[in-house]
């Protein structure tokens, strides 16, 4: 495994190099999970909120932009910006909306205005494309339709002082780990399918093992929040011992200049997160789509520690991103429409079954 320690504050001239590379977010970061999490979740988990972003007024166009909750700082920080500064983006604005990648797309499938939805799971996608909202094709490009990518990790206080460093670990009895409600958090699900794959995958146990190892783990998690971002906060705030979080949602953590440290497990699972425009988008949201591939808008995801899918700009990057030993993909365990049926299915999934024996809600 990988362990990255937390970083010391920087001060004096280090922060006058920094400067540029992203105060407005960590800040930011820092101002959000001071807040009570009711209002991220209450009000932008529920795609309610939305917020001006700075563009310029002209007649560019406008692009209500939602998407699931970690990358808010990497979108109003550096990628709008960044847009409205190319000859395609002059004059447009953007109305923004972050939450619970589920949330987000039930919100639009409702009747939410969007011209570009960004998920943290392909589900979340076909809902729409199964409500005609987004093309069938939506992920007809080299890329799949996937912007960014992440892996999940562990985030642990100073010093890692429960020794946490594999899966294993994470079941041991004074343990506390935090993750959200799979049943509201792409998040979640991305970390309990990289749990499961260990098991079978890495560690050739049997579909019933990792079940267990799930109800297991799951057993160890206190509270589970609705969105990746309110599970973090809940763990700066000072509980669990082990938070189970995005790669980039630590690196930003640690940015913010957060006591944290975390670990990339040897074994764990790829995140891909798919985007797409709507099919009565603004025009303007198929060109800030594409302008997301450049290599400028993929360096400024890799400064924000997300995995940039474009080859080129990753291996500029690839000292920041190790990859682990066993890396495997949703793929690898029968791919989206398979998890999503056998183990998220609110009434007959197993993973809804060990929630419900929990007394957690799945609805």
């Amino acid at each position: 495994m990988i362990r990255f320690i937390s970083k010391p504050r920087r001060s004096g001239a280090a922060d006058a190099v920094r400067a540029d590379a992203r105060p407005r977010g960590a800040v930011k970061l820092l101002l959000s999970l001071a807040l009570a999490g009711a209002l991220a979740t209450g009000i932008a988990a529920c795609g309610g909120s939305s917020e001006e972003a700075t563009g310029a007024s002209g007649g560019g166009g406008s692009i209500d932009l939602l998407a699931y909750s970690t990358p808010e700082e990497a979108y109003t920080d550096d990628l709008e910006p960044g847009f409205n500064s190319t000859p395609d983006g002059e004059g447009v604005e953007f109305s923004n909306s972050f939450g619970s990648s589920g949330d987000q797309s039930r919100a639009v499938e409702a009747g939410q205005p969007a011209d570009v939805v960004h998920f943290s799971l392909e589900p979340d996608m076909t809902r729409l494309v199964d409500a005609g909202m987004v093309s069938e094709d939506w992920s007809q490009n080299q890329y799949d339709g996937i912007v960014e990518d992440s892996v999940v990790v562990f985030v642990t206080r100073p010093g890692n002082p429960k020794s946490i460093q594999s899966w294993d670990d994470l079941l041991n009895d004074d343990v506390e780990v935090l993750t959200p409600n799979p049943f509201t958090s792409g998040g979640a699900r991305w970390n309990l399918m990289a749990a499961y794959g260990n098991q079978v995958l890495t560690e050739g146990r049997s579909p019933e093992e990792g079940l267990q190892y799930l109800s297991d783990l799951l057993g160890n998690v206190p509270v589970q929040d609705e969105s990746a971002r309110d599970s973090l906060g809940t763990f700066l705030g000072g509980q669990g011992d082990v938070l189970l979080a995005y790669e980039n949602e630590a690196i930003a953590a640690q940015d913010a200049g957060e006591d944290i440290e975390y670990t990339v497990p040897d074994s764990t699972i790829l995140i891909e997160t798919p985007i797409a425009v709507t099919e009565d988008a603004d025009p303007a949201a198929q060109s800030f789509v594409d302008y997301l591939y450049t290599d400028e808008a993929q360096q400024a995801w890799a400064d924000d520690g997300y995995r940039p899918v474009v080859k080129s700009v990753f291996e500029k990057n690839k000292d920041k991103f190790p990859t682990p030993a066993d890396l495997f993909t949703i793929a690898d365990l029968g791919g989206w429409d398979k998890v999503s049926t056998e183990f998220f299915d609110p009434e007959n999934g197993s993973v809804a079954e060990i929630e419900q024996n929990l007394g957690v809600a799945t609805e």
